[in-house]
C-alpha cells in the first residue's frame, strides 16, 4: 500500500480534512514523492528495486541501464512537480522480461481557489465538457463524487516532422485517463490522478486495454488518510 501526505492548510471548517491518501499499488510499482524526499526515493529505486534488467541487456551494461533509468525518472519527476504534482507512480521491475511503459501522477489542481464553488457544480461542468477524442463520465472515488476523463493523446504530425529525431522517436501516441475529485472536508482543494501509457504501441490492443483497467483498479483502492 502506498501512503502520501497532503500539505496541511487550515480551512475554516469544523471537520478535520484528511492528512493524505492511501492506495494499493500493483507488484513492481513504486511511489516517488515530488514535494520532498524525491532524491532519497530515486536512490532507493536505483539500488533496491532495480536488481533486474530487461532481457537482452548484457550484465556488463546493467549499471549503465540503471543510470539511464535514473535520468529518465528524474526528468519525469521534474516535469510532474512543475505541474503541481504530489506523487509520481510507475513500474520499476520488468514483467515477463520487459518494462511496462506507464505511469500516473497525483496532483493538486487550481479549482475553486478564487471563490467557493460547490463540488457537485464543478463535477457537473467537467462531466459535460467535450473531451476531444474521448469521454467524460461521472463516477465516485472513495465513496465521493468524481469525474473520469479518458482520451487519446496524439501529436501534430506537421510540427513533429521538424522536431529532432530523438523527440520524434519519443513522441508516441498514448492512452490517458484522468480522475478529478475534491479533497473531502477541505473546500476549494481538488486533486487529479492522471494515467498515461503508449501500451504496446497499439492503442486498441488488448494489452493496452489491460493497462488502463489496471489503473482503474488502482484508483478503486483510493482512500483518504486521517492519521
Amino acid at each position: 500500500m502506498s501512503t502520501s501526505d497532503l500539505e496541511q492548510q487550515s480551512p475554516p471548517v469544523e471537520v478535520a480534512p484528511p492528512h493524505g491518501y492511501e492506495l494499493v499499488l500493483p507488484p513492481g510499482w513504486v511511489r516517488i514523492p515530488l514535494r520532498e524526499g524525491t532524491k532519497e526515493a530515486l536512490e532507493s529505486i536505483l539500488f533496491s528495486h532495480m536488481g533486474q534488467v530487461p532481457e537482452g541487456i548484457p550484465r556488463d551494461d546493467a549499471m549503465r541501464f540503471r543510470l539511464d533509468m535514473r535520468r529518465q525518472l528524474e526528468k519525469q519527476a521534474r516535469a510532474a512537480r512543475r505541474n503541481g504534482g504530489l506523487d509520481l507512480y510507475l513500474p520499476v521491475l520488468p514483467r515477463g522480461g520487459i518494462f511496462l511503459m506507464a505511469s500516473f501522477i497525483v496532483a493538486e489542481i487550481p479549482i475553486g481557489q478564487e471563490r467557493a464553488v460547490p463540488p457537485q457544480a464543478v463535477i457537473d461542468q467537467l462531466a459535460n465538457e467535450d473531451v476531444r477524442g474521448g469521454t467524460a463520465t461521472k463516477t465516485d472515488v472513495a465513496g465521493a463524487p468524481a469525474v473520469r476523463r479518458a482520451y487519446r493523446s496524439t501529436f501534430d504530425e506537421e510540427k513533429l516532422s521538424s522536431a529532432p529525431e530523438a523527440v520524434r522517436q519519443a513522441a508516441l501516441p498514448t492512452r490517458r485517463v484522468e480522475y478529478v475529485l475534491p479533497v473531502v472536508d477541505d473546500p476549494g482543494r481538488w486533486i487529479s490522478i492522471n494515467f498515461s501509457t503508449p501500451g504496446d504501441g497499439d492503442l486498441d490492443s488488448e494489452f493496452t486495454g489491460v493497462l488502463v483497467e489496471l489503473f482503474d483498479a488502482v484508483v478503486g483502492t483510493f482512500r483518504w488518510s486521517y492519521e
